[in-house]
């Protein structure tokens, strides 16, 4: 199917859009794919504590200590990724420009006198 043949309104803008957002670093990423994991297994230990502990089986005891520890596993992963995101940015993400915000000075306030 040919550019021509598709619908003005069901195409994608070449730039993606409006809230096109530029990727994530990898190393970023990869931290957040492991924090997606880890929290997912997380909840699921929560889940079989749960249903352990109505059942009334003695795996309700194991599990609880193990959700516990994965908890603090899982916090410590949410940090990496925000304490890798800052690393990256601190290395190669910053430049080195005025932002749009920063005035001149004015020839009132020279110190050079």
């Amino acid at each position: 199917m040919e550019r021509q043949d598709i619908p003005a309104h069901l195409t994608v803008p070449e730039d993606g859009g409006v809230y096109a957002r530029p990727r994530m670093p990898d190393p970023v990423r990869n931290a957040a794919v492991r924090a997606v994991i880890i929290i997912a297994l997380t909840l699921s230990q929560v889940v079989v504590v749960l249903l352990c502990t109505l059942a009334g089986s003695w795996l309700a005891l194991p599990m609880t200590i193990s959700s516990v520890a994965s908890t603090v596993v899982a916090t410590w992963a949410v940090l990496d990724i925000w304490i890798t995101r800052q690393a990256w940015r601190q290395r190669n993400g910053v430049l080195s420009v005025p932002s749009s915000v920063a005035r001149r000075r004015t020839s009132l306030w020279h110190y050079d006198q």
